[in-house]
């Protein structure tokens, strides 16, 4: 039994009839173009797309007469060119069809030919696509307006559509775009993240965001999105420049921030404002500058002719390292190299910047002799310098030179305002550095002043130092002195008043006279010039109070001398033997301060002193300070001399203040190292 539902005939029929339904489901219409007639065929899907009705023919004439009048010269010249070449046909146009208003059909063809080979038919499909246009007009409308750039790339990465936004950030029209090849119209892409990200996309089919830069004549950061589907990559992106350059700038603030917290750190460091200055060529590159010279004035001068002696380089800093011995040298040769007119010069005489922004080289040199340092110049690399003086009270202390090679942007704005907040700095460091200098001197002047230089005596070796504080103009009251009462005896005194101030030192010089002038003035023992002492000073209505060890040597039997003293509150004395013994003397028992009670009992010890032993006395600031109390200090005394012994009183003292005392010491050390030699 058969189905009258069943298609019957040949094989080639039944798949001749299976097209035709799947073209007509899809609403495809054929025709056939007779060129030798003119007559046009059309099959019931285009009789009913251009509303021919019932007629199964018409002409090419009439065809063309439904053609949009904007697309049909267009359409034409398509066809022609298909007939000519034998070409494939393919078009898209708009027909305005009676009743049904503007159409948009797509076409495709292939010409047929007879037997004697010339073209015979005109044979095609056309497809009515007017609403899928709708869409993707509506979509491109959408796109248009996006404020995001918008293109996509076919799978050969031919630009397939360009909105107006990418359009804008892209600084070309689509025109330009459009069927171009990205790689070309492009170059910088290849090789770069975008082709990379791109690429990935397409072979995973997974989308991919990223950030890069495209150099000149973009120069730009995009914020990227491409979206992967069949034969297309969609690709948004976004200008983030600004953004990134804003980022950029933050960065750079903290950099500079910090700079200034590590140059600040650096010059409150150190007292000396010289060598804390000269640490700002390391510092200022390469946040600043690809190298930099650090100048100081070493005195004003009397007028500017002579300005050249005064002035000296004392730090210099390269990003490259194979760099950095050239430009040393430049720097010892320069100054004297440099005439009235260099920027140098300028900067220092007018007391002004002098900003080189481009062409540094040649600038500078044209103000060098030549010579060394002209030539060196060449091999530094700048093609953009700035020479900022260093001002504090109103006069020039310094020099900052800072060079930028050609790859890095002259110094400006804000870097600007940070190497001269820098310059200030440094200025103040070095003025308060001279000042320091000047006041310490004269307190260490006035301390030393009131100090005497040891006795001389037979047999005995003797070495004093005396190391004023880490701190401007800060004297003391720590002393040493020494006296002979007679012939056969030597007194040694070592004291301290407390406090570190002129009063202070004031102090120690009146308590330092009555301790001498009641040791010199008879034969008293040690703790009888103690007493004294204080019951003067009780009598006088002085109120200070001080720590005081007196001793004195006194011959005894067997070539040994015999050391007799007495101690009111102050760090016991210490004896090496020749064997490096050491013995600490009555460290645990010493008497009251001087100033407390002029009543109390005062206490005397003896000890000998064999040949070859040494006496140390000293004041607290040798064994005690922060983070180390006065009983840790004794014994790393006792270590050192125990193991240096050997070493001549005077190496011996040099030894002792290089392995106790810190740079930074906040106190003051009275020292006194005496050696009974035997002879």
């Amino acid at each position: 039994m058969v189905d009258d539902s069943a298609v019957v005939g040949s094989p080639a029929d039944v798949r001749r009839r299976v097209d035709r339904m799947a073209v007509e489901s899809a609403g495809i219409g054929t025709f056939d173009w007779e060129l030798a007639t003119g007559r046009l065929t059309w099959d019931d899907t285009l009789r009913e797309i251009f509303r021919f009705g019932d007629v199964a023919e018409a002409t090419i004439e009439a065809f063309y007469a439904l053609v949009h009048p904007e697309d049909r010269d267009h359409l034409a010249r398509a066809v022609e060119v298909a007939v000519e070449t034998l070409a494939p046909f393919e078009a898209e146009y708009r027909v305005d069809v009676p009743g049904r208003g503007v159409r948009w059909i797509s076409a495709r063809g292939q010409v047929a030919l007879s037997p004697d080979g010339s073209p015979a038919h005109f044979l095609g499909a056309a497809l009515d696509f007017t609403e899928r246009q709708q869409e993707r007009a509506q979509l491109s409308r959408m796109l248009e307006t996006l404020p995001t750039a918008f293109f996509s790339l076919d799978d050969e990465w031919r630009f397939t559509y360009v909105n107006l936004e990418a359009e804008r950030v892209l600084g070309r029209r689509r025109e330009e775009l459009l069927g171009g090849v990205v790689w070309d119209l492009f170059p910088a892409a290849v090789d770069s993240p975008f082709e990379q990200h791109y690429r990935r996309a397409v072979e995973t089919g997974e989308p991919v965001s990223f950030d890069a830069y495209y150099p000149a004549p973009l120069d730009a950061w995009y914020d990227v999105r491409a979206s992967p589907s069949p034969g297309t990559l969609a690709v948004y992106f976004l200008d983030v420049t600004t953004r990134r350059r804003a980022e950029a700038d933050v960065l750079e603030a903290a950099r500079r921030a910090e700079l200034l917290a590590d140059v600040t750190a650096a010059l409150n460091g150190t007292l000396d404002g010289e060598e804390a200055v000269a640490l700002l060529a390391r510092l200022t590159v390469p946040v600043l500058a690809d190298w930099s010279i650090v100048t100081v004035v070493d005195d004003v001068p009397s007028d500017h002719r002579g300005w050249r002696r005064h002035l000296r380089d004392v730090g210099t800093w390269h990003h490259d390292p194979q760099v950095r011995e050239r430009l040393q040298r430049y720097a010892a040769l320069r100054i004297p190299a440099l005439d009235e007119r260099s920027p140098l010069a300028r900067a220092y005489l007018l007391e002004q910047s002098q900003l080189i922004p481009a062409d540094a080289t040649e600038h500078v040199q044209r103000h060098l002799a030549p010579g060394e340092a002209h030539d060196l110049l060449d091999t530094l690399g700048a093609d953009s310098m700035a020479f900022l003086p260093l001002v504090a009270r109103d006069r020039v202390v310094g020099m900052l030179t800072l060079a930028n090679g050609p790859g890095r942007e002259p110094l400006q704005g804000s870097a600007l305002q940070i190497a001269e907040e820098i310059a200030a700095h440094a200025a103040v460091a070095l003025e308060n550095s001279r000042l320091y200098r000047e006041q310490r001197g004269l307190a260490e002047e006035l301390q030393r002043s009131l100090l005497t230089a040891p006795p001389r005596a037979d047999a005995l070796d003797v070495a004093v130092r005396y190391v004023p504080a880490a701190r401007v103009a800060q004297v003391g009251g720590d002393w040493y002195d020494g006296f002979r009462q007679d012939d056969d005896t030597l007194t040694l005194v070592i004291g301290d008043v407390v406090g570190h101030d002129i009063q202070a030192a004031a102090a120690m010089g009146k308590v330092r006279t009555l301790v001498r002038a009641m040791g010199a003035d008879g034969v008293d023992g040690p703790a009888d010039v103690l007493r004294r002492t204080d019951r003067v000073m009780q009598k006088l209505g002085l109120t200070t109070t001080a720590t005081v060890v007196v001793a004195r040597l006194e011959d005894a039997e067997d070539g040994d001398l015999l050391l007799r003293w007495s101690n009111a509150g102050h760090p016991p004395p210490l004896v090496v033997t020749s064997d490096g013994q050491v013995d600490v003397l009555g460290e645990a028992h010493p008497d009251v301060l001087l100033g407390i009670d002029a009543d109390t009992r005062r206490t005397e010890h003896t000890t000998p002193v064999a040949p070859g032993s040494t006496l140390v006395m000293y004041t607290d600031g040798l064994v005690e300070r922060r983070g180390q109390d006065i009983d840790e200090g004794i014994a790393l005394l006792a270590q050192v001399l125990g193991e240096h012994q050997h070493l001549s009183v005077d190496a011996l003292a040099n030894l002792l203040l290089t392995e106790l005392i810190p740079s930074a010491n906040d106190d003051d050390v009275a020292l006194m190292v005496v050696r009974h030699t035997g002879v």
